[in-house]
């Protein structure tokens, strides 16, 4: 199941004129969706109803009625949180006091990890984790934002004495995905879906053999070429939570999910690893 306001909001990248001014409406205010009927938001877009109808199919839905439905489900789902959360809208503001903020902030993370939870495909996790206990080298890369996680798991993967590398520098990151063979894995994590250099190093990983895995925001991005396995989040982003933010705890949640599932299909060696890490830096932590 998608988050369909998520796909609303890519949907303004609706490549034909008549659909995009449907988007530019919906995304507008998902609102007008569930107070009207199809005939109304193809007058209120300036398309007809056959392209009113072709947008919502374009979002995988059989119709307007089905896509209403979905929206109505969406947003009474999202009003039910934003009451848990005492706020009114999710979209953060320069006006919003500290406690406003720290809401706003605090439900669009809750609501990026319950949307993850609900969504994750776990046969692709399992296909990953599978891969990765089987493989001879690991690499993983991520530009900006999204490298913080590759080097999360990158952590986790070492202590559990994995063969794994990764590098802010894609270049020094291609070089050893040239490297790979099959049977290794290759994780690139990019919130677009559309990073050039995350791509590059997946298309070579693959060049090479190994068994490429993406971790991106949604589906139908350019990165699904390039991935034998996909791992998608479900982050709607505001005007002042790029994706850097928000989507890092997404990304961070599947690093956690992947090495717990690792740990626990290999818990005889894992275990005996991660206690000797522990001890090892424990004289370096203060006691209690």
């Amino acid at each position: 199941m998608t988050d369909v306001l998520l796909e609303i909001r890519r949907s303004l990248e609706a490549p034909r004129a008549a659909e995009a001014r449907v988007a530019q409406l919906v995304a507008a205010g998902p609102e007008i969706v569930a107070a009207s009927t199809i005939t109304e938001i193809a007058r209120a877009s300036g398309a007809s109803q056959a392209t009113v109808a072709r947008y919502c199919q374009s979002l995988g839905y059989g119709g307007y009625r089905d896509f209403r439905l979905a929206v109505v489900e969406a947003l009474s789902r999202e009003g039910a949180a934003r009451d848990h959360f005492h706020i009114d809208d999710a979209e953060i503001d320069p006006t919003d006091t500290t406690a406003e903020t720290v809401a706003k902030v605090v439900f669009q993370e809750v609501q990026a990890l319950r949307a993850l939870g609900e969504q994750l495909d776990v046969a692709a996790v399992d296909r990953v984790v599978e891969a990765l206990l089987g493989a001879r080298r690991v690499e993983l890369y991520g530009a900006g934002a999204s490298g913080l996680a590759a080097l999360d798991l990158f952590q986790k993967l070492s202590r559990v004495r994995f063969a794994v590398g990764c590098s802010s520098d894609v270049h020094q990151t291609l070089a050893q995905v040239a490297l790979l063979e099959p049977g290794d894995v290759a994780i690139g994590f990019t919130h677009s879906g559309a990073t050039h250099e995350t791509l590059d190093v997946l298309a070579a990983a693959r060049a090479a053999g190994a068994t490429t895995v993406a971790v991106t925001n949604g589906s139908g991005t350019s990165v699904d070429e390039h991935a034998d396995v996909v791992l998608t989040t479900q982050v709607r982003e505001s005007l002042f939570r790029a994706g850097a933010m928000v989507s890092r705890t997404a990304q961070l949640a599947i690093v956690d999910i992947l090495f717990v599932r690792v740990v626990q299909k290999s818990f005889d060696t894992s275990a005996d690893a991660l206690r000797r890490t522990y001890e090892a830096v424990a004289p370096h932590r203060p006691a209690r």
